[in-house]
């Protein structure tokens, strides 16, 4: 299906470093992959398989470009060329949503037309910045964000009567405020431009409502594979508590609720705290509690307490891709639950923390996870850990 495909505005590797340029060999990418993960953890653990794609090209369901001031007065979009603030200028790329990158094309052109200002970073004078675009895999709800340096976007209302003229598909469009003179995309505040402010999207059979800053995997299908076999492997029966740490806005937490006795997640992101407890009340359920809470402070508080007796107790965890902080995995060794599920996006920093954590428990089950079809290295490993007796 892949056989022949290269990025478009190149004749080798993608000049961006998004991808690796040749999406053609697609199990070939996956071997790869899982030897590079062995050799990353080998002496801690051995993922027995890497779980591949079904659709390995277009997955990409948040969408972004920066916007630059072209020399003759043109908009000219792209991507940060990894490892540095270069915009690689970009009008067609392969692993991105096609609907997604149709909707950023046409509100280039519009912004062109409406003679809006774009942001120059040098000067900090200009108006809009970004632009960003989240689809919905199940539901097909589209989310157009702009990012622009002020909370205005002067005839806001003849531009978003345009683009939905052209996209009625699009849902919601928001204004994301970011004056500061930052490398962060998106801003302090928010507007909605039009509609509800979000989308909602499905995963497990669960209802899940994301705001424009709220973290949601990339990979729709993959994360699903990821959550199923996650619960799997923590082997609940429905007398457990789980703690999902670093929960978000609620995903592996809510997939677990129906088979756990109680959820309690912990998410430091106000938005997307704010966002998992909308989406327990959507979803109807009576046994998930989310704090706004630093993971290690979470963890720290529930240890000892009756409700999460270590042998009844069972700990996912999603961390960034820096991993966990020293004081959360002090706290996890001092909570001692009875399993560990670590769903790792850096395999170096995952190293690292079995390292701390081996002592104390046994791998039990290992598998990777390409949820990131044709980049270089980007791959998630799912481990599950169990206490030694």
């Amino acid at each position: 299906m892949t056989e022949g495909r290269k990025c478009p505005w190149s004749s080798g590797p993608a000049p961006c470093g998004g991808c690796c340029g040749d999406v053609s060999h697609y199990e070939k990418t996956l071997a790869v992959k899982l030897k590079s993960v062995r050799k990353t953890l080998a002496g801690l653990c051995v993922p027995e398989r890497i779980v591949g794609a079904e659709k390995p090209l277009y997955y990409r369901n948040k969408v972004h470009r920066v916007l630059v001031p072209g020399e003759r007065g043109q908009v000219i979009s792209g991507i940060y060329q990894a490892g540095t603030h270069r915009v690689i200028p970009v009008k067609r790329c392969l692993i991105e949503d096609e609907k997604a990158q149709a909707v950023i094309a046409d509100t280039v052109e519009l912004i062109w037309k409406f003679h809006y200002e774009i942001y120059d970073e040098d000067t900090g004078r200009g108006l809009l910045r970004h632009v960003l675009v989240r689809t919905a895999h199940a539901s097909g709800e589209l989310m157009l964000i702009l990012v622009a340096a002020s909370n205005f976007l002067p005839g806001q209302k003849s531009f978003v009567r345009e683009i939905l003229r052209l996209h009625p598909e699009i849902t919601t469009i928001v204004l994301s405020e970011n004056r500061k003179r930052t490398t962060l995309v998106m801003g302090d505040r928010e507007k909605v431009l039009y509609g509800p402010g979000f989308i909602r999207d499905k995963l497990c059979g669960r209802t899940f409502r994301i705001s424009a800053g709220s973290f949601y995997q990339i990979n729709s299908p993959q994360t699903e594979k990821l959550y199923r076999e996650a619960v799997r492997m923590a082997g609940l029966d429905g007398t457990q508590t789980v703690i999902d740490a670093y929960c978000g806005i609620g995903t592996i937490g809510l997939c677990a609720a129906d088979k756990a006795a109680l959820v309690l997640g912990a998410e430091l992101n106000g938005q997307a705290a704010s966002d998992a407890v909308r989406n327990i009340h959507e979803n109807d359920l009576k046994n998930v509690r989310v704090l706004k809470a630093d993971a290690g402070d979470f963890l720290e508080i529930l240890a000892g307490k009756p409700e999460t007796q270590a042998d009844r107790t069972v700990l996912f965890l999603d961390p960034p891709r820096s991993g966990a902080t020293e004081k959360f995995l002090k706290s996890a060794l001092r909570l001692a639950p009875a399993k560990i599920v670590y769903i790792s996006c850096g395999p170096e920093s995952l190293a690292r923390d079995l390292k701390r954590l081996l002592g104390r428990y046994r791998v039990k089950e290992a598998e990777a996870f390409d949820m990131f079809p044709f980049t270089r290295e980007h791959v998630e490993t799912l481990v599950c850990l169990e206490r030694k007796k």
